[in-house]
């Protein structure tokens, strides 16, 4: 991870916090193509372990999670970022394994983020 991946990775962070209360406890961000590539780790609190330990309640706070934070990203544009990397924010793909309280969040943006940033 360069010093603009770890960069990325304390402004998602941070926006997850603002924006959730919460924030991942660790962060490792890729830039690939036009994506920067985030593998979150610690997303979970408390309450959310407390119902993830009944098999209906994982099914409904990875579903939650996943469309909440999708949203949370809708309402509110990642300015931070976008201002970071000099391009705009188009598109956000997420998913968490509740089990291991691991989640993936892959930011689309319209330009090569990996060429301008990595080389």
């Amino acid at each position: 991870m360069n010093k603009y991946e770890a960069e990325f990775s304390n402004l998602v962070r941070s926006f997850r916090k603002k924006h959730m209360g919460k924030g991942p406890s660790k962060v490792t961000t890729t830039f690939c193509k036009n994506w920067a590539i985030c593998e979150m780790e610690g997303n979970l609190s408390p309450v959310e372990k407390f119902i993830a330990s009944a098999d209906e309640g994982k099914q409904m706070l990875r579903a939650a999670r996943t469309e909440m934070v999708k949203d949370m990203y809708r309402k509110n544009p990642p300015v931070e970022m976008e201002e970071f990397l000099g391009c705009k924010y188009v598109d956000l793909f997420v998913d968490i394994d509740i089990d291991r309280d691991f989640g993936m969040s892959i930011f689309v943006f319209n330009e090569d983020i990996e060429q301008k940033f990595c080389k």
